[in-house]
């Protein structure tokens, strides 16, 4: 009888080991496939283009956002999905208006003019502009040391830069940001007429980096005008305030906050062929900053999203779980749209499984962010091998992505992409921001890399 049972252990066990060995080589052959397919197939590249150079720059409530809405969802339906939609959300307008101008004025009329740009949600400064002296900080906490006695009536320069010895520059960005988002706020409470931003850039150049800002709830009449500096303008005005402390700066800048306006997520999706009401989303933002067209933030994300879905369609491949893409609106100035998914997802009583989110270029994909369980982590390290001959070799626990974060309580495994970040810098949130500057390779290696692992989660599930 003992025989019996070891025999039939080892039968077992053999059998065991010979369908694990055959899982492995499908998906190594499909993930190949994948990556084949993506570079030699890819249209992510060519929707990029239009997005980018017919499109251009899609600010939340404006006519290009509008007008990417109604071409994205065009190009999904083009790929024959199971269901196109549009999901209605409203959004914050807030508009440049003329472009700002701003000089350093040293002494006698001898003006250096310098490069800015305001912040998005900054109140205009008054028609004529503003000029007064600077006090230059590193930071906000500064600010209570120096008092309403030296502030008030000053233009608050905050000039702390991003730490360029730290390797991950996101973490680098996220150590500065504050300065951007609460600066004005914090400022105005000392009496500051203005402030001015180092851009959150590691290069030097003349290009003011603009993002969002945030008044909190300062009544409208203490809110001040809030406007970015290039980082070789904040440099030369730093060196200048050593020589000469009471020089003047004088800036001028017509932006305006406007009602909320109506506008879209995009939403596109093939159904499970076994789990048609559990979901997997892959998403990026489709709006963007208006200085620039926004290919690396986010249309990069956006066309790899649609790219995954063309993918699956492209190798014939047919998902057990039903895959979303996700083209939120709002990222940049609200986060209204991954807000409203999550809110329509839980009013429906939705299963997500799992969500992938693109927002940090489209540069060489090296790995994964992962939001998960210490059970759903061990599962996605066990994939490496299967990653490893395409380079991808960060598996890491960390933040998923703005999007699809507020998803979090309502899913099993959120993720983000992770590319080369040591350029990414140079280009976000500023006029750099264009189609010249995405590598199409790299784009469709992003794509492929996001299908693969969407692939094994579709097939093995999670934890």
């Amino acid at each position: 009888m003992k025989t019996l049972h070891l025999s039939l252990l080892i039968v077992i066990l053999t059998f065991s080991v010979k369908g694990v060995s055959q899982s492995k080589t499908q998906d190594s052959t499909i993930i190949r496939s994948l990556y084949n397919t993506a570079l030699t197939e890819g249209k992510g590249y060519y929707w990029l283009d239009h997005l980018s150079n017919e499109i251009g720059g899609r600010l939340s409530g404006s006519v290009e956002a509008e007008m990417a809405v109604k071409f994205t969802e065009e190009k999904l339906k083009e790929l024959g999905l199971d269901k196109v939609w549009l999901q209605p959300v409203m959004v914050p307008k807030w508009t440049r208006g003329f472009k700002e101008y701003a000089y350093i004025q040293t002494g006698g009329d001898q003006k250096k003019v310098t490069d800015i740009c305001a912040l998005g949600g900054s109140v205009p400064t008054p028609s004529l502009g503003i000029k007064a002296e600077v006090v230059e900080v590193q930071g906000i906490e500064e600010l209570a040391s120096l008092g309403k006695e030296k502030l008030s009536g000053k233009i608050v320069f905050f000039n702390r830069p991003m730490d360029p010895t730290e390797i991950q520059t996101f973490v680098a960005y996220s150590e500065a940001a504050d300065q951007r988002y609460a600066g004005a706020k914090e400022a105005a409470k000392y009496g500051a007429v203005g402030v001015l931003v180092r851009s959150l850039n590691l290069r030097m150049d003349d290009y003011p980096h603009t993002g969002s800002m945030s008044y909190g709830d300062l009544p409208a009449n203490m809110q001040i005008p809030a406007a970015a500096i290039s980082t070789n303008g904040a440099n030369y005005l730093s060196s200048l305030l050593k020589l000469q402390p009471d020089l003047q700066f004088y800036y001028k800048m017509n932006c305006k906050t406007w009602d909320d306006v109506q506008s879209y997520n995009v939403i596109g999706e093939i159904t499970g062929s076994t789990y048609p009401d559990e979901y997997i989303v892959v998403g990026g933002h489709l709006d963007s900053w208006d200085l620039a067209d926004g290919a690396q933030d986010d249309g990069a994300g956006v066309v790899q999203s649609m790219e995954v879905l063309n993918l699956f369609k492209k190798i014939g491949y047919k998902p057990k779980h039903t895959i979303r893409a996700v083209l939120f609106m709002n990222e940049e100035n609200g986060l209204r749209g991954g807000k409203k998914y999550a809110e329509e997802a839980k009013r429906k009583g939705e299963k997500h499984r799992f969500a992938i989110e693109s927002d940090a270029g489209g540069f060489s994909p090296r790995g994964f962010s992962i939001d998960a369980s210490d059970a759903n982590f061990k599962k996605v390290q066990s994939w490496e091998p299967l990653f490893k001959p395409y380079l991808i070799h960060l598996f890491e626990r960390g933040y998923s992505g703005a999007d699809i974060n507020p998803l979090k309580g309502n899913i099993d495994v959120l993720a983000g992409l992770m590319p080369d970040s040591q350029r990414y810098f140079d280009y976000h949130h500023a006029a750099t921001d264009t189609f010249d500057a995405v590598n199409k390779r790299e784009l469709e290696l992003g794509a492929a890399t996001m299908a693969s692992l969407i692939y094994l989660f579709d097939t093995h599930g999670t934890k």
